[in-house]
């Protein structure tokens, strides 16, 4: 018994090894690679009416086994400029996606189900154009991507306990939940941001509503498409007002999500549900 013992230690040992440097399962997501590392996530596409017969992806996926009482909360992900949210990135992929998929992988493996719609034609969130927002696709599109929620288009979800982050575009965006869709979210999570009609360098915070859900910001201090003052002008509102906000500066980072974004977001999130 003992000499078998002794021969299966290499076997269990190399497959241990193999395991731990090839591939880490997750509920709803895999890493690969042993340099560079890929992480993939499951998911599923709907598609969502934003202009009468012009419809956008959707991407969504819910974590694994039985979801609580009222539903899986959610995380609604705003994309950034040209480039939609993917549940599959490498390392080294532009603008940090691969800490986006990341934190979609944080969210499932913690109870939350993620959803990730596209801008109109995967450019950009009309939030801070010179236009009347509520007469935009992107106002019809978001109404209607929040009806399918409550309707259990996307699964068991709480619609109740809905939570929104993205960056740049997405980031303003994400700003935009707070001003044109009051007590839709309960917490907010900006990634290279600034409030909802801001853009770039030019950036006038307004008196905020009172119910604007607590907000996290993570930026970059050497990003120059949207500056770090920018975001600063909105917490420091926020701050004024007393409503809830905190942020996370990485100071070697540009226009990106950072390795502490999956982290920090979680937490922030994690509060409020």
């Amino acid at each position: 018994m003992l000499k078998r013992i002794t021969m299966l230690i290499p076997l269990l040992l190399g497959a241990f090894l193999f395991a731990g440097a090839g591939e880490v399962e997750a509920a709803r997501c895999k890493t690969t690679g042993l340099l560079i590392k890929t992480t993939s996530c499951s998911y599923s596409t709907k598609k969502i009416e934003a202009r009468p017969g012009i419809f956008r992806d959707v991407r969504y996926q819910v974590p694994e086994g039985t979801a609580p009482a009222g539903g899986w909360p959610v995380v609604v992900m705003y994309q950034g400029s040209f480039f939609t949210v993917q549940f599959s990135r490498t390392q080294g992929a532009p603008f940090g996606g691969y800490y986006e998929v990341k934190v979609i992988e944080k969210m499932l493996d913690n109870g939350f189900a993620v959803i990730a719609p596209d801008a109109g034609l995967d450019l950009f969130w009309e939030t801070n154009l010179p236009t009347i927002y509520e007469l935009t696709a992107d106002y019809i599109f978001l109404n209607n991507l929040f009806a399918a929620i409550r309707s259990g288009s996307f699964g068991p979800i709480n619609s109740n306990k809905k939570f929104a982050t993205g960056i740049s575009s997405g980031g303003y965006n994400t700003s935009r939940m707070a001003v044109s869709f009051p007590g839709e979210f309960k917490a907010l999570a900006v990634q290279s941001g600034s409030y909802a009609t801001c853009s770039g360098p030019i950036c006038i915070v307004p008196t905020l509503p009172s119910n604007h859900p607590p907000t996290f910001f993570m930026h970059g201090f050497l990003d120059a498409v949207v500056p770090w003052w920018t975001m600063d002008l909105y917490y420091d509102k926020l701050r004024s007002q007393g409503i809830p906000t905190d942020r996370y500066t990485d100071y070697l980072a540009g226009h990106e999500w950072v390795s502490a974004s999956a982290g920090k977001i979680y937490s922030w999130f994690n509060q409020y549900r």
